[in-house]
């Protein structure tokens, strides 16, 4: 078109492109004056297709062959396809009505038939019932009892098939006699029995007497309930005219001549009448438990009469245990005797449910009620027992100490405990169970408080050994053990309603503060060899060394007594998770006591201080080691690992000292450098603490004024000022207020009392290395108690206390001592409960139910 060149694209193609077909007719501007042709051109051949299309449409809607045409078809040959199903359905109900005319007759002939057949076979059970019921008539007569059985079984399965037709007038009346005869025969029975009885004449007419017994099976349950009934009554009726009827054949004392009366009478039933009864009424069981419930009852009415005596005297306890032993025994024999006979009965049912009438606590159960007199005499007795063990020896005089060894008088205590409970769970399982626990509950916490913290509160004189300590500490962890043992044990054992009032955590936590005092007892024999070393570091002048040099002299001496002494009592302590205790705390313990010990060097140069510093990197890694002591390796070529965590507590305690010797190392001059480096290492904003490193620095009080002032302006400057804590927990208790007047140290600080003690971790740790743990130690807890516990504290390696500290150490003295006790039995229990918090302490490694150690233990 117009000249162009290429050929343009079809307009039928899938692909036509519009834009590119436009491109091709216009690709010159001179083409653009053809576009009025090119337009025509298009609407033209747009008529054309739109013609197309309406004759296609045409034709296709008016055709030979329309859709129209087809569509009117199908519905012609479906209206056809309708008209020959309703006539098949037509045909087919005409076929079942046909069908059924011709097999109508068949039906009633056959319903003739079957009740032609039911007639026959009722006239001929009718015959059978009359036949038989004329003859059973005529043998119970003769009393032909063996002929009866069998007959009465027929005719009373015979008349069981006409119950429905009673309503004709002879069928009921020989309903009415066979129900007539099953009285007489019954009647009969009975009085055959009593009349064999009474005259003395059962051997002679055993036979007879068995037969009749056959009888009586026929006639049902009811029947064979009323014989055994009578039967047992006779034969107890000696035994309650005997034992009912006199006061002193039926008291307690005699209760032996019961069980021998009743083992006589079943040895004469065994002979003389067993052999008539069937095996399956179990005559022998149901005469035993009408013995048994005869004897409850005989027992309730004395012991109720005997706590209703006028002259007030209650039941002997020990006749009382001897009757209900003595009951128990008879009652297992009963048990034992019964449970072994076979079943004969057909009724498998109402056997099973005889059986579950058990002779245990049958007769027993009348004793429950007065048990508590027994719960008081285990009270008295465990009540005697306590001071004993406190008196005597804590191993026998021929067994030598070893390192598993626990003192005898546990090893008693748990025995008694043992055989107690065992006993009382037989008697009762019920409410004296329970008064029993809390009874065993009560001397766990005097035997812990009484006997195994008594050891350790022992006066300096005599005082406790080492091995005293380590068997309280294995003592302590055995009862831990054991004591959560029996609480399970008492659970499993009692009735099901009273299983949530049992709880012995409490003394199980009581243990677990023992086994701490323990620790903390062992951790004061290793500092008290320390006292040597310390006086060695307070009388070296620190204020005028000049230089650094290698480690201090009394940091090889202290670091010799405390291997020394450690490893004298990691060889006697066993388990790893007690070593672990002792290992930290006395690390925790030389830490506090190497801050105190620097308070008491003042004044301490920047010299000194750095001296100090490098003395304490050389004491921490010495400590690093102590657990190397505890189960050495054999083998040189295996060095001890110390466990991983362990050297990060160490570090971790060690490493609250640096804020203060840091910034002692800083010089006054120039004082915003000091000033600074208190704000940085110490960080807080106590005028009172600021005031405590100057005078450790040796700055006189003339020259401390215009510190302070600079102190003021940096505390309260802008910069890092949000930053600062109140009161610094190293320096706040580490000095009293009175400028150093006298060292009032933290640890050894008897104004503690027992009730500080029990009021939380914050009141009863005041040391000054614990005032800068995040987190409560409560291993600490047993040293307080301890010290404060006692009169005449040791001190555990740490400076004098204050004059007025002093004059209220006496806190177990005078009056108080009995308030005291039972403030130290309660909070033995409070930090045994803080111990199970303790994640990082003791409390987390002692506080495991499952047995499980942390994994200190693995790095060994």
């Amino acid at each position: 078109m117009n000249g162009v060149a290429n050929e343009p694209p079809s307009l039928d193609a899938a692909d036509y492109d519009p834009i590119q077909h436009l491109n091709l007719l216009f690709s010159h501007p001179s083409t653009v004056s053809s576009i009025a042709h090119v337009s025509s051109t298009l609407q033209s051949k747009h008529n054309d297709l739109s013609t197309e299309i309406s004759s296609l449409q045409t034709a296709q809607a008016y055709g030979p062959d329309s859709s129209l045409e087809r569509m009117q078809s199908a519905q012609a040959e479906l209206a056809g396809l309708f008209k020959k199903i309703e006539t098949v359905r037509s045909r087919a109900i005409q076929t079942e009505q046909n069908i059924t005319s011709m097999t109508a007759d068949i039906k009633r002939l056959d319903g003739t038939k079957r009740n032609l057949t039911l007639s026959m076979t009722a006239l001929k059970r009718l015959q059978m019932l009359t036949t038989a019921y004329e003859q059973l008539r005529g043998l119970a007569k003769t009393r032909q009892y063996r002929e009866c059985a069998s007959l009465l079984q027929a005719v009373l399965q015979l008349m069981r098939h006409f119950n429905s037709y009673r309503s004709i007038d002879q069928i009921a009346t020989l309903s009415r006699g066979v129900g007539e005869l099953q009285r007489e025969l019954l009647e009969q029975v009975c009085e055959d029995f009593e009349m064999a009885f009474a005259k003395g004449e059962v051997g002679a007419r055993k036979a007879t007497l068995v037969e009749a017994c056959g009888v009586m099976d026929a006639l049902g349950d009811n029947a064979r309930a009323r014989l055994v009934t009578w039967y047992v009554n006779t034969e107890l009726r000696e035994y309650r005219q005997v034992f009912r009827g006199n006061d002193e054949a039926g008291s307690l004392d005699n209760i032996g001549r019961r069980y021998a009366w009743f083992k006589r009478m079943v040895k004469g039933y065994e002979e003389e009448h067993s052999a008539i009864f069937p095996p399956h009424w179990r005559v022998g069981e149901t005469l035993a438990m009408a013995f048994c419930d005869g004897t409850k009852d005989d027992y309730k009415g004395i012991l109720e009469r005997s706590m209703r005596r006028i002259d007030g005297a209650k039941i002997d306890v020990n006749l009382l245990l001897s009757c209900l032993q003595e009951t128990m025994d008879f009652e297992q024999t009963l048990e034992r005797r019964f449970s072994n006979e076979p079943r004969a009965s057909i009724d498998t049912l109402s056997s099973a449910d005889e059986r579950t009438q058990s002779f245990n606590g049958s007769i027993s159960v009348a004793f429950e009620p007065y048990l508590s007199l027994w719960v008081e005499s285990q009270d008295k007795a465990l009540a005697s027992m306590i001071p004993k063990y406190k008196a005597q020896p804590l191993l026998p005089s021929d067994e030598e100490f070893s390192p598993q060894a626990v003192i005898s008088s546990a090893i008693e205590l748990f025995h008694f405990y043992k055989l107690t409970l065992s006993q009382c769970a037989k008697l009762s399982t019920s409410e004296r169970l329970l008064d029993l626990a809390k009874i065993l509950a009560k001397y766990l916490d005097e035997y812990a408080q009484q006997v195994l913290l008594a050891i350790l509160q022992r006066p300096a004189q005599t005082g406790a050994s080492l091995e005293d300590v380590v068997l309280v500490l294995n003592t302590a962890d055995f009862w831990h053990a054991n004591t959560e043992q029996l609480e399970e044990n008492i659970k499993k054992r009692i009735d099901h309603d009273l299983v949530s009032k049992v709880d012995l955590s409490s003394q199980a936590d009581a243990f677990l503060g023992v086994a701490s005092a323990a620790v903390i007892a062992l951790v004061n024999k290793v500092e008290a060899d320390c006292d040597g070393a310390w006086r060695e570091m307070k009388n070296t002048n620190w204020s005028k060394m000049e230089s650094v040099g290698d480690q201090s002299s009394y940091v090889g001496e202290l670091v010799s007594h405390v291997d020394t002494k450690a490893q004298e009592v990691l060889g006697v302590v066993v388990k790893q998770q007690y070593a672990r205790a002792f290992a930290d705390k006395l690390v925790e313990h030389l830490a506090n006591a190497y801050v105190l010990n620097i308070v008491q060097c003042r004044p301490i140069s920047e010299v000194g201080a750095e001296q100090m510093l490098l003395d304490k990197y050389v004491l921490t890694k010495a400590l690093e080691t102590l657990l190397s002591h505890h189960n050495p390796s054999s083998s040189p070529s295996q060095p001890h690992v110390p466990p991983t965590s362990f050297v990060k507590r160490v570090n971790a305690t060690m490493t609250r000292i640096d804020p203060l010797l840091k910034t002692l190392q800083v010089r006054p001059s120039p004082p915003e450098g000091l000033v600074q480096a208190y704000l940085i290492h110490v960080g807080d904003r106590s005028d009172t603490n600021f005031r405590k490193i100057l005078d450790l620095k040796g700055i006189r009080k003339q020259d401390q004024g215009h510190l302070i002032e600079l102190f003021t302006i940096h505390r309260d400057g802008s910069s890092g000022g949000g930053k600062l804590v109140a009161q610094s927990p190293l320096l706040t208790p580490l000095m009293n207020a009175a400028g150093l007047g006298g060292v009032g140290v933290g640890v050894n600080n008897l104004n503690l009392s027992i009730d500080r003690l029990a009021a939380g971790p914050g009141a009863a740790l005041s040391t000054a290395a614990q005032g800068a743990a995040s987190r409560f130690d409560a291993a600490s807890l047993g040293e307080k108690l301890l010290n404060a516990a006692r009169d005449g504290v040791e001190r555990m390696g740490t400076p004098a206390m204050h004059e007025a500290g002093q004059a209220q150490s006496g806190v177990g003295n005078g009056a108080g001592g009995a308030q005291n006790a039972a403030s130290i039995n309660e909070n033995l229990k409070n930090f045994g409960k803080f111990f199970r918090r303790d994640i990082g302490g003791l409390g987390a490694r002692f506080g495991k139910r499952d047995g499980s150690v942390d994994e200190h233990q693995g790095g060994r």
